[in-house]
């Protein structure tokens, strides 16, 4: 076997029908440098068996509308087009995985089932209703992140800097190069393959919010995102990456939360740029690995967070303690959405965002404490700038952007700071600090 055994968890041992192995490709959908799909190849080769790959599309998924699944389409069509190369058919089934995904595995007298790792509620829920239904083995490869979410901790981390050690401790046993996969020698009948076009005409879902068009979907796209930072951006991270005016960052993340890339292939990637300063590939690899496999390790192992009963409790009782406080403004979340603030440079992020379906990784950060700022509750807060962040993000509806709203309003792997009205202890972020940092009016200008 090519895979370090305690990237995979067995879920369930079973009585092997004759058909053959399946891999329910959800999170990671990509052909290379996918974990999961080698090991579900070397289950198949080891039992002489075909190999398939079965993806579930369920219209609507938690807010997502055409923006969302234009992008994941188009990448998961070039996928059929690489899989099929390999005799690996891959098929597209439409409905609730609980629903249509066992019919499936019955339809092709499934041998084995293997599964992507996610921590959201939802991808373990469909999971569960899937298993409940079918009686076949099944395997959870985690293939996102470079250390398994299991094997880095065993609880929720309270800070990166509590998770960074355990995380260093098993890097280099797990940062290691990528296997092939091999053309499978088990013949299997064509897959459905995937119609982009065709699927968005017919999906019940918001198509409001057009496509993005500056970035190129699929493995592909991904590659030639991550080689011109390497070229162009990189060498800047580590001195210029809280400007939002200087473009240095990668732009890499709708690709790493579709699993157009590998994590742990980009990592593999800047480690190799020893041209480039060090303190610039540090920077960026303790974002790429600590502060995502933080958030994998947050929403898996707290299953409210997305919501106030997620926050710590020292957050919880000083939010609690200024609930009453006197807001000098209110908006309503049809306001925020159409960015009728009275704070410019707000507004220009949320435009931003809006237009381009990505927003700079520090004005998040501000973007999400002036909801809670401007919003009637902690509470609607959260929903508020949920609501808005999986509309409109090409990487919504992830770890990464749950751990980021609750931190920036919650306090989630943070401390406490000097304690003020509204956010009583949590930390606040104002336009004069931005101005400090960076140059406010041009980043209003681009956008607005």
């Amino acid at each position: 076997m090519r895979v370090h055994p305690r990237r995979i968890q067995e879920i369930r041992t079973g009585n092997q029908d004759s058909g053959p192995v399946i891999y329910w490709m959800s999170r990671d959908q990509r052909i290379k440098d996918n974990w999961a799909l080698v090991h579900a190849q070397d289950l198949a080769l080891h039992l002489s068996r075909p190999l398939r790959i079965v993806f579930c599309l369920a219209d609507g998924f938690l807010q997502a509308g055409l923006r969302q699944f234009d992008f994941m389409l188009r990448g998961l069509h070039e996928c059929a087009g690489v899989a099929e190369s390999l005799n690996i058919p891959l098929d597209l089934v439409r409905g609730e995985a609980g629903l249509v995904l066992p019919a499936y595995l019955e339809k092709h007298r499934a041998s084995f089932l293997v599964m992507d790792f996610d921590p959201l509620r939802i991808k373990k829920s469909w999971q569960k209703a899937v298993l409940d239904k079918t009686g076949i083995p099944a395997h959870l490869v985690d293939a996102h992140n470079i250390v398994p979410c299991w094997s880095t901790s065993q609880k929720q981390e309270y800070a990166a800097r509590t998770i960074r050690p355990k995380i260093h401790r098993q890097l280099e046993e797990f940062l290691e190069d990528y296997p092939d996969v091999k053309p499978h020698p088990y013949p299997a009948q064509a897959g459905t393959g995937v119609d982009p076009d065709g699927l968005l005409q017919e999906m019940d879902l918001d198509k409001t919010i057009t496509p993005v068009r500056w970035l190129s979907p699929g493995p592909a796209g991904a590659g030639e995102v991550l080689d011109d930072f390497m070229a162009h951006r990189l060498s800047l991270y580590h001195e210029q990456r809280n400007d939002p005016n200087m473009q240095v960052l990668s732009n890499l993340s709708p690709y790493l939360h579709f699993g157009h890339t590998s994590a742990q292939r980009v990592a593999l990637q800047v480690k190799k740029q020893l041209d480039t300063p060090v303190q610039s590939r540090e920077a960026f690899l303790e974002e790429l690995i600590v502060r995502r496999e933080l958030s994998d390790n947050f929403c898996h192992y707290n299953q409210n967070y997305d919501n106030f009963q997620g926050l710590p409790a020292w957050a919880q009782k000083t939010l609690d303690k200024h609930r009453s406080d006197s807001r000098d403004y209110l908006y309503e979340p049809q306001a925020l959405e159409q960015g009728l603030t009275h704070d410019p440079l707000w507004n220009a992020a949320q435009t931003e965002m809006v237009k381009s379906g990505k927003m700079h990784g520090y004005m998040r950060m501000y973007w999400a404490k002036k909801i809670l700022e401007w919003s009637r509750s902690p509470e609607q807060a959260i929903d508020t700038a949920i609501y808005l962040n999986d509309k409109y993000e090409l990487d919504g509806r992830d770890p990464n952007g749950y751990t980021g709203i609750m931190w920036s309003i919650g306090g989630v792997h943070d401390r406490g700071w000097k304690e003020r009205k509204i956010f009583g202890t949590v930390r606040y972020m104002n336009y004069n600090g931005c101005r400090r940092k960076f140059n406010v009016d041009a980043y209003i200008q681009k956008w607005i």
